[in-house]
């Protein structure tokens, strides 16, 4: 079933142009946001100067509450490319993308029972620490530089797309705003660190919330109602049904969004950085569950805030005619547009909004700083000068996130002269996103996996990752047009530029299905983290087995979740004895995995050390009952 605006129903463009300027209290209201993120961040900084550790400047200190870590994972995943590419995308496609709301289910779930438990037992400040305790050093170092070349490249789109749409929109100067963003990002989040970070980010996340209803309010007041709106969209075909179609080429369907998109938030909220360091700095491993928890209320929230202000705004349309440049608007610039005329005349509120976006840019180039920085001082710098003093690695994890600061302005102006190739480097961050998922999900999953089978299993899906995105890029190109999806409308707005939550690139398809490697090519986008994560998965394994599994090799059995185990506690008591298996995974790699829910951490920093082994309790055996664990440290 195809859903989405049909050419007929395309708003009559006006002959003038339109443009919007902002009032001086609009502008008041934005710098009110620099300067309340500013002083947020500063505050922090103030409270601990002298006395600040590398943990607390890198994790808060591990004191952080479940509701302020909460919204900094939800303002993270918010960012300004979402709130610009969510509208955009019901406007024009009807609400079929809603339905990646199912998905928010499993991927938050496993994360809280399975990610975070590991992470946090092992005491991690980078979760690539994870890769060398499971495998060894090179394969976290390759894990490391994966995640920087993914999140270097994505923070000049992030910084540079959203003031490219407001100087489009406003008049507001281009580099204004993005040195002003820059600056302010650096400033905040070099002295104050993870808290000051996370503390603006719960600031920035109501702002957030706060512009995008002052859009809907006024919106829906301006058309006649929420009722009214529905009504519209419903006469139009812009409400969805249950789209069932298995096809993974086509763009978005129930399966896609509900369980493609089960992977893509598994990127995000299990093995992502920016991420994973807000769970390690909760109180407590319940605290950072919550935590998890916590996020899946409010991501549906945000999900239904930005679709409701694309129905306000194909409703609008219906009753007043677009500009001229609006007709001629890439989608990422025409919510701006449209809140522009909407908000018109109302002193304050287009000045409200245009914060809401720079928040969303805020508190994602922040986390991705932070992030950075954390990573290049554990993973980078301190395995190889141990000996840094705590306030040496201190004040070098300032310096690195200046420099981060300093690079992202830089790869804003890169970005400023792509042209076309601004699509690519926003689906590489999709893109990468899969294989880490996949490394990780190696090493925890299958206790036979070594180290050359990570490491050819990660480069094997990058390679297919790049391969895909890129190739659906190009050809793309080579045809003129991107053509709007095949479960989609012909709107006549051209379509050079989607943006969507976490910033993935929308891949297109034709009308008329492509053959060979350009059907290969229009793989839904949200397929890519499943696509990519499993090749890792297959042919590490495959190496692994050829290589000798971990034969020879210690295994932490702290690294690894004990599917099996897990699998037999659901079965009744008297199954369970029936298909009783001896130490589940012993027989695969020569170590059990069958390990205790709660064990001591034995495994120390920076260097081998002891590893807290779980081995069988001697004494005499009971017939159908798995055999006692003890913990034993033993040297490495």
């Amino acid at each position: 079933m195809s859903v989405g605006v049909s050419p007929s129903t395309a708003p009559t463009p006006a002959t003038e142009v339109n443009t919007s300027t902002f009032s001086t209290v609009d502008y008041v209201v934005f710098v009110l946001l620099l300067v309340f993120s500013l002083i947020i961040g500063l505050y922090h900084a103030y409270r601990g100067w002298g006395r600040h550790s590398l943990g607390q400047l890198l994790l808060a200190d591990r004191k952080m509450g479940c509701l302020p870590v909460a919204l900094s994972l939800l303002a993270t995943f918010q960012s300004a490319v979402a709130i610009l590419g969510v509208p955009s995308e019901i406007y024009r496609f009807g609400t079929q993308y809603w339905f990646l709301g199912c998905s928010y289910i499993l991927g938050l779930l496993i994360p809280a029972h399975i990610f975070i438990p590991i992470f946090y037992r092992l005491h991690l400040t980078s979760a690539y620490e994870y890769l060398e305790l499971r495998f060894n050093k090179a394969v976290r170092v390759c894990g490391t530089v994966t995640f920087i070349f993914q999140m270097v490249i994505y923070m000049g789109v992030v910084l540079y797309a959203p003031s490219l749409a407001l100087n489009a929109v406003t008049g507001f100067d281009l580099w204004l705003s993005v040195l002003t963003l820059g600056i302010v990002c650096t400033i905040y989040t070099a002295l104050g660190g993870l808290k000051a970070v996370i503390w603006t980010d719960v600031f920035q996340t109501l702002v957030m919330f706060l512009g995008q209803l002052a859009v809907i309010i006024v919106g829906s007041a301006k058309v006649g109602g929420l009722g009214h709106v529905w009504d519209v969209a419903s006469q139009h075909g812009l409400i969805s049904g249950i789209e069932l179609d298995p096809d993974p080429f086509v763009r978005h369907t129930f399966w896609t969004l509900a369980f493609g998109g089960v992977f893509m938030m598994l990127s995000l909220y299990g093995v992502n950085q920016a991420q994973v360091q807000r769970y390690l700095s909760s109180r407590t491993e319940k605290a950072a569950v919550l935590s998890c928890y916590a996020v899946f209320p409010c991501q549906q929230v945000a999900l239904c805030t930005g679709c409701l202000i694309g129905l306000v705004m194909f409703t609008y349309y219906q009753q007043h005619p677009m500009s001229a440049q609006q007709t001629q608007a890439t989608p990422d610039q025409f919510v701006l547009y449209f809140v522009m005329d909407l908000l018109r005349g109302l002193p304050g509120l287009p000045g409200l909004f245009v914060a809401c976006l720079f928040s969303g840019s805020l508190s994602t180039i922040s986390s991705a700083f932070n992030s950075l920085a954390t990573v290049t001082m554990e993973d980078l710098i301190r395995p190889w000068f141990p000996h840094f003093s705590d306030v040496q690695a201190t004040m070098l994890s300032r310096i690195i996130a200046v420099g981060y600061g300093l690079l992202c302005l830089g790869m804003a102006y890169i970005s400023s002269h792509m042209g076309p190739v601004l699509q690519a480097a926003i689906s590489i961050f999709g893109m990468i996103g899969g294989p880490l998922l996949g490394l990780f999900c190696l090493g925890m999953f299958f206790p036979c996996a070594n180290p050359p089978g990570a490491i050819v299993g990660l480069l094997a899906g990058l390679v297919m990752a790049l391969w895909i995105g890129i190739g659906s890029i190009v050809a793309n190109m080579a045809s003129g047009t991107a053509p709007p999806p095949s479960n989609g409308s012909s709107f006549s707005l051209p379509s050079n530029l989607t943006t969507v939550t976490v910033a993935t690139l929308m891949s297109s398809t034709t009308v008329s299905k492509p053959a060979g490697l350009q059907r290969f090519y229009s793989l839904s986008y949200l397929w890519y983290s499943a696509h990519n994560s499993t090749t890792v998965i297959v042919v590490g394994l495959a190496v692994s087995v050829l290589t000798g599994g971990m034969r020879g090799r210690t295994l932490n059995p702290q690294t690894i979740y004990p599917v099996w185990p897990r699998l037999l506690d659901l079965l009744p008591m008297s199954c369970q004895k029936r298909l009783h298996c001896r130490t589940h995974s012993q027989d695969l790699c020569g170590d059990t995995t069958g390990f205790p829910e709660k064990m001591s951490n034995g495994m120390l920093r920076n260097g081998s050390s002891k590893v807290a082994m779980a081995v069988p309790e001697e004494g005499p055996a009971h017939q159908g009952i798995s055999p006692t664990f003890i913990l034993q440290e033993t040297s490495l």
